[in-house]
């Protein structure tokens, strides 16, 4: 089979950090089913990898979503067969979608949204489970349009996760959303996924909160430069509320969230594969709730550009658009070349 990756980590992009390979065809077996791919999304992660890990041995092939079809089935598999259309965003420890073929436990796969074309549906399995668990696991928000009403500052909302995550606080939830975004296209984009309150980042956050008549927030959700914007946070956050992170500070003063008795959560979706966890089988069943919001028209994709065939120039150009930090939506590769 083709693929795509790297034999040494180079944390400076150049033309060639990924290189094209052949590689023998995987077996499925156990759990795995052996997945055709058609259509790629390249995430932050991708890029981060790259830069940082080097393979242990031969050749890493990077990518985490996938849509493509089941091509053979393992011994222990119950949720699929043959020919099912299937989305996923795999396991940081094994070999990922940048290639032909890819082996996935069934556990975190989903059968793909039957309304969304593979480019589209390629777009969302990573960065909505993030989303998904961030909200309803790791802040424990119930989906509820019940509730009592409560409000979320989510900064950096116009990135991949962001885009996702606004679309279901707003349609699963009673929360008032308030995303932050410092580009006009980046704040556009999120009025038209359906934000509340657009603040821009870049400037004083409480200054706008006041201007804006926003009442202190109950949760905020930092995806990106979360160092830079902690003093900030701490000011626009209600005392005892609940600050939720998935980007890598270089450095986090926790002592800081003392005052105020702030509560931290953090988000990684590759918990549940990388350790295996009793609860595995959720990233299934909240994939499979997706496609559901997805095909009823609630939730759609957020697919920001199509970058063409999945081959090394355009690979090397999407890492190049995401080291940018200038993406809006998600990045997405169809068809191998």
């Amino acid at each position: 089979m083709k693929a795509f990756g790297y034999t040494t980590a180079t944390p400076t992009l150049s033309d060639s950090s990924l290189q094209a390979i052949e590689l023998p065809d995987p077996v499925a077996t156990g759990h795995d089913i052996l997945v055709a791919v058609e259509a790629i999304s390249v995430n932050p992660v991708d890029t981060k990898i790259r830069a940082n890990v080097s393979p242990d041995n031969g050749y890493k092939v990077i990518g985490w979503d996938a849509v493509g079809t089941v091509k053979a089935v393992g011994d222990k598999v119950s949720l699929f067969n043959v020919g099912d259309r299937v989305f996923y965003a795999g396991d940081l420890t094994r070999q990922g979608s940048n290639a032909e073929l890819q082996l996935v436990d069934e556990r975190i796969v989903g059968l793909a949204p039957t309304s969304l074309s593979n480019s589209e549906a390629a777009a969302l399995p990573l960065t909505s489970i993030t989303a998904w668990e961030l909200l309803f696991d790791r802040l424990q928000i119930e989906k509820s349009k019940n509730n009592k009403p409560a409000s979320v500052l989510v900064i950096g909302a116009a990135g991949g996760v962001g885009s996702i995550l606004v679309q279901l606080a707003k349609q699963l939830t009673n929360l008032t959303v308030v995303g932050t975004a410092a580009r006009k296209e980046s704040a556009n984009w999120l009025k038209d996924l359906g934000v509340d309150h657009v603040l821009d980042h870049s400037k004083n956050l409480n200054e706008q909160r006041l201007a804006a008549d926003l009442n202190e927030f109950d949760y905020v959700v930092s995806l990106t430069h979360t160092e830079q914007h902690l003093d900030s946070i701490i000011e626009v956050i209600k005392p005892q509320g609940k600050l939720a992170l998935i980007d890598d500070p270089a450095s986090f003063d926790i002592l800081k969230l003392k005052r105020k008795s702030i509560s931290l959560h953090w988000e990684f979706m590759y918990t549940r594969s990388m350790f295996q966890t009793d609860d595995m089988i959720a990233q299934h069943q909240l994939l499979s709730e997706l496609a559901s919001l997805v095909d009823d028209g609630t939730i759609k994709t957020t697919l920001g550009e199509h970058l063409g065939k999945i081959n090394v120039a355009n690979l090397v150009k999407a890492h190049g658009i995401l080291e940018s930090h200038k993406a809006r939506g998600k990045l997405v590769l169809e068809g191998f070349e």
